[in-house]
């Protein structure tokens, strides 16, 4: 399973923040390992400088081998939070899936 992180121009993505995030996005995800080709995370600060609210986004988006990409969204008022609300969501969303499969 492949991890790709990417930010905007107003996260500064340090090394350390990269390799904290793929770790965590490893762990939360390891059950889905046989089934996932890749997990995008896309991380924006929406008012830049401004730190207004939850300003705060994370889409992340599960590539479950075969079928079409599962997409969710987090807004918080850290990136931490966002990325920690955004793979639970998506946990949540691969349970739903993975669910239908066996079902199937």
């Amino acid at each position: 399973m492949e991890i790709l992180i990417n930010t905007d121009n107003n996260i500064d993505a340090t090394a350390e923040m990269i390799a904290y995030y793929k770790t965590s996005i490893s762990e939360d995800f390891e059950r889905f390992a046989d089934h996932l080709t890749r997990i995008e995370v896309k991380i924006s600060d929406e008012n830049g400088e401004k730190s207004v609210g939850n300003d705060k986004r994370c889409v992340m988006e599960g590539r479950i081998k075969g079928m079409q990409p599962t997409v969710v969204t987090s807004h918080s008022a850290t990136v931490e939070k966002a990325v920690k609300e955004a793979s639970g969501k998506l946990k949540n969303a691969l349970d739903t899936v993975m669910g239908r499969l066996r079902n199937h």
